[in-house]
């Protein structure tokens, strides 16, 4: 999916939102438990519900993983049908990969070629040889994890280096010489605030991943202050907040419900851009 298409989607919906496909086996309604393949089935009807009001899916491996033989064919079941049923739908798979040589470039053939997702998320802290065989697959994309929202990101991610620059911020200016914005996101995580203002400064062009709005606490309207450009720029990513809505039978349309709310505020900040 190329960057153009994926604004034409932003406009179409007048939306940025992903929702993040986080299947916990612990938490979904407990109907589904008696299908063969309950992950699937709850995130299907997640995506019937909420694809109105979304341009991007975000399936986590590690959900899907934690089942073993099931949860993997769950998550191909899953992108499969996002892939036949909603092909304008950016899908993002959430598996921050990030080894090096053979390894990386077989997980990307994984991804790009035999799984067909648009983009997967890669940690940089190996360097380029890490990040270089995800780059270069025509219209897909890597998602490098720049500045991410948990306490522990300060114990790298914010640590000043000797030219008084962040560590992140390294990593933005050097691997931008990697990859341009019609072919690498970043993740910024939505509790950064003002550092958006930051990593703009780095990566004007691209377009940034930001999980964390909802139940991280992070402010859609502090994101899109300091993070929005004048072609968006944002897919904003919220996971819990949605498909956890409600743990009854009612999941999806309450999943539904939340999707749509999200969306109108995005509208109307869209309606000023």
């Amino acid at each position: 999916m190329t960057r153009e298409e994926i604004f034409r989607q932003i406009l179409q919906k007048q939306s940025f939102l992903c929702v993040g496909l986080d299947p916990d086996i612990k938490k979904i309604p407990q109907h589904l438990l008696q299908r063969e393949y309950p992950l699937y089935e709850f995130c299907k009807e997640i995506v019937d519900a909420t694809a109105p009001y979304a341009i991007a899916y975000k399936p986590n491996l590690a959900f899907f993983e934690a089942e073993e033989t099931a949860g993997w064919i769950s998550f191909v079941k899953t992108v499969e049908y996002i892939r036949t049923n909603y092909p304008d739908m950016l899908v993002i798979a959430d598996a921050k990969r990030g080894d090096i040589g053979n390894t990386s470039a077989l997980y990307a053939r994984s991804f790009f070629e035999a799984l067909d997702v648009d983009a997967v998320t890669v940690a940089p802290y190996m360097g380029k040889d890490s990040v270089e065989p995800f780059l270069g697959y025509k219209d897909k994309w890597v998602v490098l994890l720049a500045l991410t929202s948990n306490p522990g990101s300060h114990d790298f991610e914010l640590q000043k280096l000797e030219n008084g620059r962040y560590l992140f911020e390294q990593v933005l200016e050097t691997s931008a010489t990697w990859g341009g914005p019609d072919e690498m996101m970043y993740v910024v995580g939505a509790t950064q605030g003002a550092l958006f203002s930051v990593i703009r400064k780095y990566a004007p062009d691209n377009f940034l991943l930001v999980p964390g709005v909802g139940a991280q606490g992070g402010s859609l309207e502090e994101v899109c202050k300091y993070g929005m450009n004048k072609q968006c720029g944002l897919i904003v990513n919220s996971s819990r907040g949605i498909i956890y809505a409600s743990s009854g039978e009612d999941f999806a349309e309450a999943s539904a419900v939340k999707a749509r709310a999200l969306q109108q505020q995005m509208s109307a900040i869209l309606a000023n851009l």
